[in-house]
């Protein structure tokens, strides 16, 4: 069962991003306090994956009004291969329509091969004709890396 993610899926969606390896999350934009503003700001738009009771999958989806994107893709491992992630992708997808969004982007990893095989998959298109930046505001804003 897809639903739109509120804050009272914060501790199992956390909890999910915890155990998958490889996945980074920020000390402050991933706090507890960091994930409501998100939420506050696109109330209607992130999704998570229910199965057995418990939360098996999530995404982060925001928009600035102009362009969607999606964050912290992830389905438990246990639950892979049966449809979950390209779900909640459609899912936020119609909810990014919704709001009268175009164009939706996101940012994978290098070194996330599943990942970038997954996008490739269900028809995303790798960028060639860009480069991305980053700026860092609040050098306390620390990525941890799960083992």
């Amino acid at each position: 069962m897809l639903r739109i993610m509120t804050i009272d899926d914060y501790e199992q969606v956390y909890a999910l991003w915890r155990q998958i390896q490889g996945f980074g999350i920020r000390s402050i934009d991933d706090s507890r306090e960091g994930i409501e503003r998100f939420l506050r700001r696109n109330p209607d738009t992130s999704v998570v994956a229910v199965e057995d009771g418990k939360i098996v999958g999530a995404i982060l989806c925001g928009h600035d009004g102009r362009r969607g994107c999606l964050y912290h893709v992830c389905v438990d491992e246990a639950y892979r291969m049966r449809g979950i992630g390209k779900s909640m992708v459609v899912f936020a997808m119609e909810a990014l329509k919704r709001e009268q969004i175009s164009k939706v982007s996101l940012i994978a990893f290098m070194k996330n091969d599943m990942g970038n095989a997954f996008w490739k998959e269900i028809g995303w298109t790798k960028r060639q004709d860009l480069n991305y930046y980053d700026f860092t505001l609040n050098e306390e804003n620390i990525t941890a890396f799960n083992q």
